[in-house]
């Protein structure tokens, strides 16, 4: 078994990282956990997505919707195939594992209902995907997945697009940017949470140290609102957030963490709280957990029911 020290020697001198047989147990252990974040989060952004495109204003806008879905899954089998090549369960993973065990962005478990809920959420939540995969495409050490990434980086570059198209045709009335609006007001907040803790209190730098990701998570959150606050102010959708040109960052006007109301789906600016309250919320899932996930399962378990797909 090769040693955690050669291994970081070998990503030091900037190798790469090939197969199973190059990794310490550290490293493989970081790389399953990352893969496992990433597939999750493809995967239930589909019965996210599906629940708000049914009520697409157009065949036209269905069609480009279900798109995108078809990539999400897309994205998400890439994740899985990589770790069942690192000896996980894909199936179990997939179908077997509880709903509360699902790692991914608790933004997804707050229900999208409408389209224009749909068409933030790729231009907010895609956006951060984009950020997060597009700094693993390019930084990452492990080999296989920074060539599968080539086509989800284009992928995701389109996802995100369709949201911004969409929101820009909206915003030309007053009625459709108050709906923008609506949406950006618990939308935006959610997608600031989504890079996770701050520097300052990240204990672990495991993915930064083995070179499965370049950036911080603040420098993350970061790269996200230098394109996503200046593409909402120029449609005229407000966010609690400007950028300070002394030091050319994007700051927000608000506490950060404050309490959030799932059911109502608005934050609650005047109630701090703490990250390990955050934590809190993230780990016990939110109201679409359940469903999003049980709309996976749900084929796979009448078919295990009846003996019919093949492993029960």
């Amino acid at each position: 078994m090769i040693s955690d020290t050669a291994v970081r020697q070998h990503l030091q001198s900037g190798g790469l990282i090939e197969h199973e047989g190059e990794m310490s147990p550290a490293y493989k252990q970081e790389l399953i956990r990352i893969l496992t974040v990433s597939g999750d989060t493809e995967l239930v952004s589909a019965p996210a997505y599906w629940h708000a495109a049914r009520n697409a204003p157009s065949t036209n806008a269905m069609v480009s919707a279900l798109a995108i879905i078809q990539d999400e899954l897309s994205h998400a089998h890439i994740a899985y195939h990589l770790l069942e090549d690192l000896g996980v369960d894909k199936e179990w993973l997939i179908y077997e594992r509880r709903p509360i065990q699902f790692k991914y962005p608790y933004a997804f478990d707050v229900p999208l209902e409408s389209w224009y809920e749909l068409v933030t959420a790729n231009a907010l939540y895609d956006q951060a995907g984009y950020v997060l995969l597009g700094d693993i495409y390019h930084h990452t050490s492990y080999a296989p997945w920074k060539r599968a990434l080539a086509k989800v980086d284009k992928e995701e570059s389109f996802h995100l697009r369709h949201g911004q198209n969409w929101m820009r045709r909206i915003a030309q009335t007053a009625e459709g940017r108050e709906q923008l609006q609506k949406c950006v007001d618990w939308q935006f907040y959610l997608t600031v949470e989504w890079f996770g803790l701050p520097d300052s209190m990240k204990i672990h730098s495991g993915q930064l140290d083995y070179r499965l990701k370049g950036y911080t998570n603040d420098q993350l959150r970061q790269n996200w609102m230098r394109v996503v606050v200046p593409f909402l102010e120029s449609i005229g959708v407000k966010v609690k957030a400007h950028h300070d040109k002394t030091s050319d960052t994007f700051v927000l006007d608000y506490h950060l963490p404050v309490e959030f109301d799932e059911a109502g789906k608005r934050w609650l600016f005047d109630q701090p709280i703490t990250w390990d309250d955050v934590m809190v919320r993230w780990r016990r899932r939110g109201p679409a957990n359940e469903q999003h996930i049980g709309n996976v399962q749900r084929g796979f378990k009448q078919l295990s029911a009846l003996g019919l797909n093949g492993k029960h």
